[in-house]
């Protein structure tokens, strides 16, 4: 399990605490053998972005920058930018660039 910390101190100032969340990152094609399972369970900080979040799992996994720099994200199923605020229970979907196919369509 991996933590984004963003501490808050109390009224004395004594006491650090967190406030936390809880989001179910999915991994699709390629990094799901990067990351070694299909999704995991996080806590984060209470307002994380998504590039936060983009940013914890660069330093869990080795992986090409070219990867991580060319990731698509969905929060809850539809496409999300950087900037985006995550909340608990979110469902966040890492979707790495599809390739593949072929050029020749000959359809006999």
């Amino acid at each position: 399990m991996a933590y984004l910390f963003s501490g808050e101190w109390s009224q004395r100032g004594r006491l650090a605490y967190s406030v936390w969340m809880r989001v179910t990152v999915l991994y699709f094609g390629v990094l799901k053998d990067v990351m070694g399972h299909r999704s995991a369970v996080m806590d984060v900080a209470e307002g994380s972005s998504v590039a936060e979040l983009l940013a914890i799992h660069r330093g869990l996994a080795t992986a090409p920058e070219s990867l991580w720099e060319s990731l698509a994200v969905a929060v809850n199923q539809e496409y999300a930018r950087g900037t985006d605020v995550l909340k608990d229970g979110d469902e966040v979907a890492f979707l790495p660039p599809v390739s593949g196919g072929t050029e020749d369509c000959d359809a006999d």
